[in-house]
């Protein structure tokens, strides 16, 4: 993705810019409001309403929370796949609703769905819990990461042996050796707008990993990946692709040059907010 242009194609970030307005008001909303805002915003929606997410956590800047993490594994053959929710049926205010939630492993985390229903994403295709897709991560067009550009085109699937020098891997922005990234999309073949993704291989996430119960349920061999949607205003941030993001002491971390917001990839919290409904 080049500087330049903020909003790819793929992001579907020109479809649903009439309902950012929207997005950024429920951002704002915490628990106390969260009844207020279900009777306004289930109306001709199902899925919605307050929902507990583990993210990246937000360090700096107006975004509200952090980004939501996308759960993954390393197949037996070595591509790196998104993990997706189980579907299941639930009664929401009386009535029945499909949902894609489930607990990972013996970490007590109920993974939803519902953790990506902001920005507009929620009126995809592919965020809904009965698409069917294989899951895998695969590379997005013009990725801001040489290494990326010289590896892959558009589409190809990610392999866990790309990624063997992410302890020593950099490019000039923020330090080296602190995490070897990727852009990819996720559960986006064959549709309208991609689910735009980052994916990150770290020490720091293999250390933590072997402490914690969520982070061995919801990362592999050091890789950790999240939705690449500012939940500021729904920009797309960069991870270690600008220079400017030294400036907000974001050189090592994920930096959002529309609006200054920052986050940390390899710190984790629970962040409360509003999921917006799914389209009926």
């Amino acid at each position: 993705m080049s500087q330049s242009d903020k909003y790819p194609a793929e992001s579907g970030r020109r479809r649903f810019v009439k309902g950012v307005v929207g997005g950024a008001a429920l951002a704002g909303v915490g628990a106390m409001g969260s009844a207020t805002v279900n009777t306004l915003t289930t109306a001709g929606g199902v899925g919605g309403g307050s929902t507990t997410a583990m993210t990246i956590r937000q360090t700096g800047g107006p975004a509200p929370r952090g980004l939501p993490q996308i759960p993954l594994q390393v197949t037996d053959d070595g591509y790196i796949e998104g993990i997706w929710p189980e579907t299941t049926t639930i009664t929401q205010e009386g009535q029945e609703v499909e949902v894609a939630q489930q607990e990972l492993g013996d970490s007590g985390v109920t993974y939803s769905g519902a953790w990506f229903q902001y920005c507009g994403v929620e009126s995809q295709e592919n965020i809904q819990p009965g698409f069917e897709s294989d899951n895998l991560f695969r590379s997005a067009s013009a990725p801001p990461y040489t290494w990326q550009s010289d590896t892959y085109s558009a589409g190809d699937r990610i392999h866990v042996d790309d990624f063997t020098d992410y302890d020593e891997w950099g490019n000039g922005i923020g330090s080296d050796g602190v995490g070897k990234p990727a852009n990819v999309t996720w559960r986006s073949q064959d549709t309208d707008a991609s689910l735009n993704v980052v994916v990150i291989r770290s020490t720091q996430i293999e250390e933590a990993a072997q402490n914690d119960e969520w982070l061995q349920a919801s990362t592999d061999q050091g890789f950790i990946a999240y939705l690449n949607v500012c939940t500021h205003f729904c920009c797309i941030p960069d991870y270690k692709a600008l220079e400017e993001s030294a400036r907000y002491d974001a050189a090592d971390g994920t930096y959002c040059v529309c609006h200054q917001s920052t986050y940390d990839p390899f710190t984790l919290e629970e962040a409360l907010f509003v999921a917006r409904p799914r389209p009926e």
